[in-house]
């Protein structure tokens, strides 16, 4: 069996890529590909299959928006978070990829931004953990400076 390691996003209508996912994802996506291949199986010609979707109905057609909010929503109130939009989901991401210290460069690349620059205003402030971090850093780097 081939083990899935990259995944092909379209952000929008125009764009393709493929970016790289955790390999607890990958198996996430198996599982979910396994439990498609059944709805496929049961329902052969009712299912939707020219829509080649990875996230739909059991008939293999679109989800609606407000179904997707909807779920969300619940999922942040059983987790006692506040709500959030659907995008947060995106921001959330960018962070914990910067306080791991990938480099701007990756993460401009993977969030599709046009220059590291729009990546840097938009998150580098964001996180009390990267402004922890990197006054670590620097206190440690002085006292390698000052010895």
């Amino acid at each position: 069996m081939i083990q899935i390691r990259c995944l092909v996003i379209q952000k929008h209508i125009n764009s393709r890529r493929i970016i790289t996912i955790s390999q607890g994802l990958a198996n996430d996506l198996r599982f979910h590909q396994k439990y498609q291949y059944q709805n496929k199986t049961a329902l052969n010609n009712n299912y939707h299959f020219e829509l080649h979707l990875v996230f739909c109905r059991n008939a293999g057609n679109y989800i609606p928006k407000s179904s997707l909010f909807n779920s969300f929503a619940r999922i942040f109130k059983k987790a006692n978070l506040p709500k959030l939009p659907i995008h947060s989901s995106r921001h959330a991401h960018a962070v914990l990829q910067l306080e791991a210290d990938v480099s701007m460069k990756y993460l401009q690349e993977r969030l599709e931004h046009g220059s590291m620059q729009i990546t840097s205003d938009v998150y580098s402030h964001i996180s009390k953990k990267i402004d922890q971090d990197q006054m670590n850093k620097f206190e440690e780097h002085m006292k390698n400076v000052l010895d």
